[in-house]
C-alpha cells in the first residue's frame, strides 16, 4: 500500500467549540506558528492545527518526495479522519498557503473560506514582464537552490534565526527533517502552481501579508491581488511571522462575512 493511502498527520491542536478552522503551518515549522492567533479564535471556533508531512511530529515516509500533491494527500486524509460535519475555514501560512490553495481547488465543497497568510508566490522569471520583478524572482529561486545545496550553512543559519524569533521553536531545520525541508523547498515551493490553483478556487479567499515580509515577491502578490475572489489585508510594520498585530488582522479575516 502506498504511504499516502495510510499516512495520517499529527493533529497538534484541537480545541474550542464552534465552526471549525483548520491551520496549516509553513516549511520547517509546526503548529506553534499560530501561537498568537489561537487564543483570538478558540473562544468561538473549533481550532485544529496540523503538522505538515515531515515536520513537527508528523511522519516523513521514505518514499515521499514532498511535492504539493504529497502534502495535499496527507492533509486530505487527516482532515477526512476528523469527520468534520460542516464546511470549514482553511488557513495556510507560508508554504502552508500553497498547500491549502491546492486542497481548496480540489475540495471546493469542504471549505467555507480559504485564508492565505504570507503566501510565497513565485513564478518562472521568464514569465515576469518587468525586469526588476524578474530579477527579484530569479534571486529568490537561486537563493533556495543555494539553501538546498548547502546543508550545513542552512541548518546553522536557521538555528541563528530561531534564536531571534518571538515564538519558541518556530523554525527548525535539522538533520532529522532535512530531507523533508530540501524536497519541500524544491518540489512544493520552487515548482509551485499557486496562481493557477487559486484561479480554480470557488470559495471566498482572504489574503493577509506583512508589508515588511522579506520572503514575498511583489510580482506574485500583485497577481493574487488582481483575482476577483481575493480580498487583501496588508499589515503595516509586519513581516513573515504571525506576531500579535498580524494575528489580530488574521482573526478578523477568518470571521469576516462572505
Amino acid at each position: 500500500m502506498s504511504w499516502w493511502r495510510s499516512t495520517r498527520l499529527h493533529v497538534a491542536l484541537d480545541t474550542g467549540n464552534g465552526p471549525p478552522v483548520v491551520l496549516l503551518h509553513g516549511i520547517a515549522s509546526s503548529s506553534v506558528t499560530f501561537q498568537f492567533l489561537v487564543p483570538l479564535i478558540a473562544t468561538h471556533h473549533r481550532v485544529i492545527a496540523i503538522d505538515l508531512l515531515g515536520f513537527g511530529r508528523s511522519p516523513a515516509p521514505e518514499s515521499a518526495t514532498f511535492t504539493i500533491d504529497d502534502h495535499v494527500s496527507a492533509i486530505a486524509r487527516t482532515i477526512a479522519a476528523l469527520r468534520l460535519r460542516e464546511p470549514f475555514v482553511l488557513v495556510g501560512h507560508s508554504m502552508g498557503s500553497i498547500i491549502a490553495t491546492r486542497y481548496a481547488a480540489r475540495n471546493p465543497r469542504r471549505l467555507q473560506k480559504l485564508v492565505l497568510v504570507s503566501p510565497p508566490v513565485y513564478i518562472p522569471p521568464a514569465a515576469v514582464g518587468d525586469w526588476r520583478d524578474r530579477t527579484t524572482m530569479d534571486f529568490y529561486l537561486r537563493l533556495y537552490d543555494f539553501l538546498r545545496n548547502n546543508k550545513e550553512f542552512t541548518i546553522t543559519a536557521a538555528a541563528n534565526l530561531a534564536r531571534l524569533s518571538p515564538i519558541k521553536n518556530l523554525l527548525d531545520v535539522s538533520e532529522a527533517n532535512w530531507r523533508a525541508f530540501a524536497l519541500s523547498l524544491q518540489n512544493a515551493i520552487q515548482t509551485q502552481t499557486t496562481v493557477s490553483d487559486l484561479a480554480a478556487v470557488r470559495v471566498p479567499v482572504e489574503m493577509v501579508y506583512g508589508a515588511l515580509d522579506p520572503l514575498l515577491a511583489s510580482a506574485g502578490i500583485r497577481i493574487l491581488e488582481q483575482l476577483r475572489n481575493v480580498r487583501v489585508h496588508r499589515v503595516e510594520v509586519s513581516d513573515h511571522i504571525i506576531r500579535p498585530r498580524m494575528a489580530r488582522v488574521l482573526a478578523a479575516a477568518i470571521d469576516a462575512p462572505q
